[in-house]
């Protein structure tokens, strides 16, 4: 059955800026994905690290095939409308017992996107519990305007410039979006969220899809890259991703060099310093 959004779970996501959980693969679909992340991380030596966890959908057949997932993209589409580009794709896994955590934050201070909403869909392929750092959001946040952030660049902290809302974070109003293997929650980009670490002994395996309508376009830079994943774009305000015809192809690979170098200078723009955590 194709997941879809109940009027009532429309309306939280509309007025609260996130739904959770919605339920997208099967138990076999999870082993087989997280096997395919697992063998390559182990062929490879190390886990997927730097570039590699960034636009990784031109790394991985799966990952573009996943994107185009109707189970997906139906839902994308009840909010987004018929044309819908998907931005981005981005590994988070937190190892057994890492400390590395997610500071508060809104992604829309930092993406340069403009011109329509963008909606991150958060997929897991572990469990994201509570003691495994589930995400954690602050409802309504994406009504108000841009909260202030600072650039701390903390050792520990997934976000590329340790980006982090240092005033108004009220923790008791926060929400907890624990999800099972193979659901995913939904939040706006401008919606303040945050994840701690990890203290479970298992990984933390999860995925952000990040979706747009085709009208969408970056405000910084000059070029970049999104999937045309359903309709048509007479916009044409980035360059479509290629389609992925088998793991780590030359092509797609090459594409992935650039596309993934345009958003990390996005993603720094106006930062005192550059690191290479993409």
């Amino acid at each position: 059955m194709t997941p879809r959004l109940s009027q009532d779970q429309f309306a939280q996501f509309r007025d609260d800026g996130y739904v959770f959980p919605v339920s997208i693969l099967d138990d076999a679909e999870v082993v087989d994905l997280r096997g395919r992340i697992e063998a390559f991380e182990s062929a490879q030596g190390t886990p997927v690290n730097g570039a590699q966890r960034n636009k990784s959908h031109l790394l991985f057949k799966w990952l573009d095939d996943l994107i185009r997932d109707d189970r997906i993209v139906d839902v994308m589409e009840a909010i987004l409308g018929p044309n819908i580009l998907c931005w981005n794709t981005l590994f988070w896994t937190k190892e057994a017992g890492s400390e590395q955590f997610v500071s508060w934050h809104q992604d829309s201070n930092y993406w340069g996107l403009a011109g329509g909403e963008v909606v991150t869909a958060w997929l897991a392929l572990s469990e994201a519990s509570l003691e495994s750092g589930c995400m954690r959001v602050l409802p309504k946040t994406h009504l108000g305007p841009p909260m202030v952030h600072e650039d701390l660049y903390h050792a520990n902290n997934m976000l590329t410039r340790g980006q982090e809302i240092t005033r108004d974070i009220d923790e008791a109003q926060a929400v907890a979006m624990p999800l099972k293997p193979g659901q995913m929650s939904l939040h706006n980009i401008r919606l303040a969220h945050a994840s701690g670490p990890n203290r479970s002994a298992d990984r933390r395996i999860g995925i952000s899809l990040h979706y747009m309508p085709a009208k969408a376009m970056q405000s910084v830079g000059q070029w970049d890259s999104a999937a045309l994943v359903r309709g048509t774009d007479v916009y044409g305000h980035f360059a479509h991703t290629p389609r992925v015809e088998r793991d780590m192809d030359p092509g797609t690979v090459a594409f992935h060099a650039r596309a993934a170098e345009a958003v990390r200078h996005v993603l720094y723009h106006g930062a005192e310093e550059m690191t290479a955590k993409l």
